[in-house]
Parts: structure tokens; sequence; C-alpha cells
């Protein structure tokens, strides 16, 4: 890594100490004074505030779709799969609440880009679970319309219940995966 690059990473990893901390609140002061620098010099490395929410953007679906793809490879059958890839999405939004919120809600509201980040995430990972449902060994006959609107029916569905479950207090993480999996099983229809 360059200087410029070992900096940058260490401007982002203190933007989420403050966003962790300071929630949605974080501003750009306090995320300079967490870097031990003055707001110019962090704009100057970010252009400006929507440069430094579009890394932050780029920096977590990186690192989540990276946990996603490990997650599809799960052996042991489809359920075994899904079950995976759902405690994988679940679980990196667990470890990073504050982080998810402020991306999801502040950031994307207050810049574009950074709004169409997130959104250009969900459309490549339910582009890449497409993929793999059509090579999925159990599910057969299955055309490339039909596995895109699953895909991305799933993805959709697994980070609509993501977002509520971050708001509610004493439901396990494994619940949430229990019956997410439980639903695209069948379970819905008896």
């Amino acid at each position: 890594m360059t200087m410029v690059a070992d900096r940058r990473t260490a401007l982002l990893e203190a933007a989420d100490r403050v966003v962790q901390r300071e929630r949605p609140a974080a501003s750009m002061n306090v995320i300079a004074a967490e870097a031990g620098i003055t707001k110019p010099i962090l704009y100057r490395h970010f252009g400006d505030k929507g440069g430094l929410y579009r890394a932050l953007a780029a920096r977590h679906i990186d690192e989540l779709l990276i946990r996603l793809r490990a997650a599809l490879a799960t052996r042991g059958g489809l359920e075994a799969r899904t079950r995976a890839t759902i405690d994988a999405y679940l679980s990196a939004i667990e470890d990073r609440p504050q982080v998810y919120r402020f991306l999801m809600q502040r950031a994307s509201l207050e810049e574009p880009d950074v709004r169409g980040e997130v959104e250009g995430f969900v459309r490549r990972f339910g582009d890449e679970l497409a993929v793999g449902i059509e090579a999925e060994p159990a599910l057969t006959g299955i055309e490339h319309q039909q596995a895109l609107i699953w895909a991305h029916g799933i993805a959709g569905m697994v980070q609509a219940a993501g977002d509520w479950w971050l708001d509610q207090e004493g439901v396990p993480r494994a619940d949430v995966v229990d019956q997410l999996t439980a639903l695209l099983f069948g379970q819905f229809s008896g």
C-alpha cells in the first residue's frame, strides 16, 4: 500500500469509529478530530462529504459481498446455503449496526451517490444470487428471468427484514435466520 492509501484507510477507520459512537449524528468535524487532522485535510482526501460517504459505503459493501459470496459457496445443499447467506447478511449488519444505519439512512438521504452505491450493491447481490439459483443442482428447469426475479425478491426481503430486526430488542439473529429460511422453504404455504 502507498502512504496515501494507508492514510485513507486510517481516515476511514476513524470515520467508522465515529459513526459507531455518534450514530447518524456523526459530523465531518468529529471525524476529522478523531483522525487527528483538520476538516480541510479530510476533504483533501475525499473531495467532500459525499466522497467520504461513498468511500465508507464502498468499504462496507465490499466486505459484505465477500461474506455473502463465501456463504453462497456453503456445502450441504440448498437449505444450508440459504441459511448461511441470510446469516452472513444479518451478521454483517449486527457487527456494525450504527455504520449500517448511517449508510442506509443518513448518508443515503444526504448523498444520492451513496444511495446509488447501496442500491447497486443490492442489485449486484441479486444478480450473483440469480447465477447461484440457476446453477443450483436442487433446482431444475429454472429460466434466467425466473432466477433473477427470485433472487432480487429474496435480496429485498432479507434487507427489509434486517432493517426491521435492527430495531427489535431481544430478537435473536438465529430466530430471524430460521424464520426467513423457513419462509423460503415453503412454510408460508403450509
